[in-house]
């Protein structure tokens, strides 16, 4: 069994709305429904846990009911900490799960194959990120605002969500950081810290986190370039027919 978590605890604060970021609308749903949507349609996933704030555990279970056709799913209240609301999500997974995928649940534009990719990954490798390539110069600098060093470009990755990891490999690494009262910038770097080698799966770029209004509007333009392109398809796939038919009623003429 495959099983995703997704945090959705924070705030959203750097998106200036006051509300939890995950309950905006995007193209007439909201960010976390289009986000539990992606990853309930993909043939790799079986079960779904949504860690939310406590005070929003109602909110979103009646949000999630209304959705049909949804995967096994359950809401499980967060903690102060983007990890410590993880750590919940691992304590409620199902007995037979095998291999734990965790996702931002304000990342909605995740594609099924990447999502296949990585699943398929962390069974082969036991840890895996989505990440793509840096596409400007990343500077080391200093306290003083002082650029120390500039890396090798094509060494450098943006890491991304989902990361998969097998069963027994995330829960020693929460396990481990719990007891050394570690906090880490993402699920990956725990792992890390055990010496577990852990393998990168090329994502997207279109598969942003929104954060701030900026990444809101990118999101909707990617959205809205789906939809352009079907339409496009759409109308071309009929130009065709139309062709057909008039070529056939000239033929008969």
């Amino acid at each position: 069994m495959v099983t995703a978590i997704f945090p959705a605890a924070g705030q959203g604060k750097r998106m200036e709305v006051g509300i939890n970021k995950v309950f905006l609308e995007l193209l007439g749903k909201p960010i976390l429904v289009h986000t539990i949507m992606a990853f309930s349609n993909c043939a790799a996933i079986d079960d779904l846990i949504i860690v939310v704030a406590p005070e929003e555990v109602a909110v979103v279970t009646a949000l999630l009911k209304a959705v049909p056709k949804l995967k096994p799913w359950r809401v499980v209240a967060g903690s102060t900490e983007r990890q410590y609301s993880i750590a919940n999500g691992l304590a409620a997974l199902h007995k037979d799960t095998e291999i734990v995928l965790v996702h931002d649940a304000a990342r909605p534009l995740t594609s099924d194959a990447v999502i296949t990719a990585v699943v398929e990954e962390s069974r082969r490798s036991g840890a895996t990120v989505t990440g793509v390539p840096a596409k400007n110069t990343i500077k080391i600098v200093n306290e003083d605002q002082v650029v120390t060093t500039t890396p090798e470009r094509n060494t450098l990755w943006s890491v991304q969500t989902p990361q998969g990891f097998k069963r027994d490999i995330i829960l020693h690494a929460y396990k481990k950081a719990a007891e050394d009262h570690f906090l880490g910038t993402d699920d990956s770097s725990l792992v890390e810290r055990l010496g577990v080698k852990v393998k990168v799966v090329k994502g997207e770029y279109s598969n942003l986190k929104i954060t701030t209004p900026e990444d809101f509007i990118m999101a909707e333009a990617f959205m809205r370039k789906g939809a352009v392109s079907r339409l496009v398809s759409g109308v071309s796939s009929m130009v065709t027919e139309v062709k057909e038919t008039i070529k056939k009623g000239v033929k008969k003429l």
